[in-house]
């Protein structure tokens, strides 16, 4: 037979006033951690799928880019190759930056062993926040990615 148990009235001293709590506390300090992990988690997760996005789009865009038989027809199979990639993963194609330059003449991107660099640029929203509120704070993140590919040595033998 416990303290609490006696016919006696508690003191403050034995704990009386204490039965049924830790479940109470574990679940408010367990939902107090837990939902900003989850929250850290997904976030993360959002941000991840999104650099692998932005990096296989870069790296398409250029390979597209080279193999085309002029600029013009790169330039737009370049953007129709980061529309799939960002599609693939769930990000708007509207919310993307395509960037070619050209190396060693950037007037003209197709010369036998030029160097084409295809740099994308993609803002990710945050998760589970709607872009209505007016907060002081950033609600997406900018991830970017870049891809360098040569043009053939043999490109306009065709």
């Amino acid at each position: 037979m416990s303290l609490c148990d006696s016919a006696a009235p508690c003191d403050d001293g034995d704990g009386c006033g204490d039965r049924g709590s830790a479940s109470l506390e574990f679940l408010v300090a367990g939902l107090l951690m837990l939902v900003p992990l989850v929250y850290l988690i997904l976030t993360l997760g959002t941000i991840q799928s999104a650099a692998l996005a932005t990096e296989g789009a870069a790296r398409q865009a250029a390979r597209v880019f080279v193999q085309a038989p002029s600029t013009a027809a790169g330039a737009a199979a370049a953007q129709r190759a980061l529309d799939l990639a960002l599609a693939d993963h769930g990000l708007a194609a509207s919310e993307a930056a395509l960037r070619i330059t050209c190396d060693p003449r950037p007037a003209q991107c197709h010369t036998r062993r030029g160097w084409v660099t295809v740099e994308v640029a993609v803002r990710v929203p945050l998760p589970l926040v709607p872009p209505v509120l007016d907060l002081r704070v950033p609600l997406a993140v900018p991830v970017e990615a870049s891809a360098t590919q040569q043009v053939s040595r043999f490109w306009g033998a065709r």
